[in-house]
């Protein structure tokens, strides 16, 4: 959709829209069980509330490319994935508050673990605590590159932040994180000729962070990903005419919502405590953005088990969610995180939008299976679901004579 169109078309109205989204909710069948693990979980409020809404399956950015966790957010909220990109070093200096210039270049580190012979054999590091990285932290600000200030903040668990501040740097630079094990952390490499600077820099952190943290068993290592500056885009706000609001437990998707113009609610780190932020911001705002992480995070760890538990955890919750009357509730994922691969994957992610308006569809269970055969279709773009969600809100004016 044209946002200069979009603009032409939006009216005021009371209404609230509410996205509710279950990180790395779409899965594959375990061989074990034949079942992905939403099929496998019990979820009577999910599957109730898929036999009144219109189902399907949204593909987060094009046929085969899986994407990451910023990319997949921000198809759902309208913003075109291959056009409005960001590295992930952005959205986490965002999601804590970290105040990053214009000229800044920010990167997403991971501490990890290398074997005796440089190899990675664990990528988080053992998902270390939050307090042990603001340890690690303290030694690594430490570190002193010529010519730049060097910035490292604690985010959560194994991650953190690097930014970069000085004249001339570029976030043109890949990332040093091989994403697998097996292999050794990556040379930085400029992208561009504006980026030798920044990939030297970056280059001479890494060395000085090895050393630094070589005593260390567990997170004797650092890997960076996401180098980016920080991008100005139109707001949803002034695109959609919401006054939209995000509620997330982990930094990252605080830092999304912020850079697209979502107000941050202060919440704590659990889901329940989200749901009563939900609660208790209600009338302030009208489009809402509830962000459940923990079944991505079993996703990426292969447990089968747990990620079907916590979308039964979920599905517990709903009806407090459907206690507040949203007159449209999305509920979906941002992409796949199938246990069977420990990744995130290319599959479509299934959907439901319930609302007064809905054409509903046979879909009986909310499942990959059965949102095959939703109204939606089976390969919804992700960008689509925002202006949808407008249309069935009253929020959007006829086109045209």
């Amino acid at each position: 959709m044209d946002f200069d169109v979009l603009r032409e078309l939006i009216r005021p109205s009371e209404t609230k829209i509410v996205f509710a989204v279950i990180d790395g909710l779409g899965g594959l069948p375990s061989l074990q069980k034949g079942l992905t693990e939403l099929e496998a979980a019990h979820t009577p409020h999910l599957d109730a509330l898929a036999r009144e809404s219109i189902c399907g399956l949204h593909q987060p950015v094009a046929t085969g490319i899986t994407p990451g966790s910023g990319p997949g957010h921000l198809g759902l909220f309208g913003y075109e994935p291959l056009r409005y990109r960001v590295g992930r070093g952005v959205l986490s200096a965002l999601g804590i508050g970290f105040d990053l210039k214009w000229e800044d270049v920010a990167a997403r580190g991971n501490f990890c673990t290398l074997d005796d012979r440089g190899q990675v054999v664990d990528r988080r590091a053992g998902r270390i605590s939050s307090k042990r990285n603001r340890e690690l932290c303290d030694q690594l600000r430490n570190i002193q590159v010529e010519g730049v200030e060097v910035f490292v903040e604690t985010v959560k668990e194994h991650r953190f932040l690097l930014v970069l501040r000085g004249e001339m740097l570029s976030g043109d630079v890949s990332d040093t994180d091989p994403q697998q094990t097996g292999k050794p952390p990556r040379d930085p490499v400029p992208l561009s000729e504006d980026a030798r600077k920044t990939s030297d820099v970056v280059n001479r952190f890494a060395d000085h962070a090895r050393h630094v943290l070589a005593e260390n068993h567990s997170a004797n290592m650092v890997l960076l990903r996401g180098f980016s500056k920080k991008p100005e885009w139109p707001q949803m706000g002034e695109i959609f005419g919401v006054k939209p609001a995000v509620i997330a437990g982990y930094p990252m998707y605080r830092g999304l919502g912020r850079l697209i113009g979502m107000e941050v609610i202060q919440t704590g780190e659990e889901f329940d405590e989200e749901l009563q932020s939900l609660k208790e911001n209600w009338d302030g705002y009208d489009f809402f953005f509830i962000h459940a992480k923990p079944a991505d995070s079993a996703g990426e760890d292969g447990d089968f088990d747990r990620k079907v538990s916590w979308i039964e955890h979920f599905d517990e919750r709903v009806p407090q969610i459907l206690s507040l009357k949203p007159d449209v509730l999305v509920v979906t994922g941002d992409h796949s995180t199938p246990s069977v691969m420990k990744s995130h994957s290319w599959h479509p992610v299934p959907v439901l939008l319930r609302a007064s308006t809905c054409r509903r569809d046979p879909v009986e269970r909310f499942s990959e299976t059965a949102c095959l055969a939703g109204g939606l279709g089976p390969r919804l773009p992700a960008a689509d679901l925002m202006p949808l969600a407008l249309a069935h809100a009253r929020r959007l004016e006829k086109f045209g004579a």
